[in-house]
């Protein structure tokens, strides 16, 4: 009871400390926390999609460019504010994902995993054909634009800094906010009825239908919405780096493959494992960084010890030894006789 008591308040302190970040911290802290939180949400978004509904994609690139695609076009055709722009892009990459699921909902597995990367490519090569937007070498956000969107100016009194200064801080707490909001959302939908169907249909679809559950239905309910949170990040990743070409945007290797291995070593299939993948990851990137291509051939070959000897991840090998497991996701079995 008491590890039940703690366990927010826990929460909420280590919350209110990134909170105070950008107040107390340096600003080249801020910018690297803002990659990690950004990761950290595409983390959540493909451990939701892969870890509890099964759909192993290797596409999901496609939606940070088009959320952060979508954003630049508001603000440079439109004149919209960044802010709103990060909202329209999340629901320009919700919508494209309805034809996209259609197509690739057809394919099972390893040809679901192809298909989703064939999306991303195709999504790549024809926004390298939008030439108001700079083609195939890209364009950068109008001079100022970040600078003046909603709440800079406020945050800039807060805390005192330069106009940059207070864009990095504003993208900051838009990620950590971001992050609270997935961590919340993603415990209370798993701890639903509804969530208790969708990780019956990860581990039997057949038995899942036999009891009821309409496994298209959850799958794609969740891959909307991955969709739309993995969009609106995207739009917020390139505020904060000001410029996009295709190449950058739909960038399988830093949108998806990195965070394809934070999930893996953190642990798929767990709420935590994501928060602690991102950390570890980022932890070795500052290890390794000096040492070019190293770092990516050890990221390998820890991606593959991990798979190999301990297949659930750092948490879930923790919840393995110690049985201690402070977020369960677990449905306590219906009392004999209740009502249904």
């Amino acid at each position: 009871m008491m590890r039940k008591t703690l366990l927010p308040l826990i929460l909420l302190a280590a919350v209110a400390l990134l909170a105070a970040l950008p107040v107390i911290g340096s600003r080249a802290l801020v910018q690297d926390l803002f990659m990690v939180l950004c990761l950290l949400v595409l983390a959540l978004n493909w451990n939701m999609l892969a870890g509890f509904a099964g759909l192993v994609s290797v596409g999901q690139q496609a939606f940070v460019g088009i959320g952060a695609y979508t954003m630049f076009a508001c603000v440079i055709l439109w004149g919209m504010d960044p802010l709103a722009g990060l909202l329209v892009g999340g629901l320009v990459a919700m919508a494209l994902s309805v034809p996209v699921a259609f197509f690739t909902f057809r394919l099972n597995g390893a040809y679901f995993a192809i298909g989703t990367w064939v999306v991303a490519e195709i999504a790549r090569l024809s926004l390298g054909q939008w030439k108001a937007l700079g083609g195939g070498t890209g364009t950068s956000l109008p001079k100022g634009a970040a600078q003046e969107m909603w709440g800079a100016e406020t945050v800039r009194a807060l805390i005192g800094g330069s106009k940059a200064a207070a864009v990095d801080a504003l993208t900051y707490w838009l990620a950590l906010a971001l992050v609270v909001v997935m961590l919340v959302a993603s415990w209370a939908f798993l701890r639903s009825r509804m969530g208790l169907g969708l990780q019956a249909v990860r581990d039997n679809p057949m038995a899942a239908r036999a009891v009821g559950v309409d496994p298209t239905r959850l799958k794609a309910l969740v891959f909307l919405l991955t969709a739309f949170g993995t969009g609106i990040c995207g739009g917020l990743l390139f505020i904060q780096i000001g410029r996009i070409s295709p190449d950058a945007a739909f960038s399988l290797l830093d949108w998806t493959a990195f965070v394809i291995f934070i999930v893996v070593i953190g642990g798929i299939g767990t709420l935590p494992g994501p928060v602690v993948g991102v950390f570890v990851f980022y932890g070795l990137e500052r290890l390794l960084a000096d040492f070019g291509t190293v770092y990516l051939i050890v990221l390998g070959l820890i991606g593959i010890a991990i798979m190999l000897f301990a297949r659930r991840g750092l948490w879930g090998s923790f919840l393995q030894h110690t049985g201690l497991d402070p977020l369960s996701l677990s449905h306590a079995a219906p009392r004999a006789g209740s009502a249904n």
